[in-house]
């Protein structure tokens, strides 16, 4: 009789709540439906994607602002 082995898993996540448009969360369902993805891992995606691509940029008066 083969055994059911379950190994840890490979990266760790964890649980968090934030607040976003509806419209945002629209998108999200559409991409979804669209890529067999679940909302949830084009989230991952995208949060991974803007940590990558991030730059933050200073004014002359040493005021933060986006590109």
């Amino acid at each position: 009789m083969s055994k059911f082995i379950i190994t840890p898993r490979d990266n760790e996540s964890v649980q968090i709540s934030i607040r976003i448009e509806k419209r945002i969360q629209e998108g999200f369902d559409d991409l979804a439906k669209q890529s067999g993805r679940t909302r949830n891992e084009l989230i991952n995606l995208a949060l991974d994607f803007a940590l990558k691509n991030a730059e933050v940029m200073f004014d002359k008066n040493e005021n933060l602002h986006t590109k």
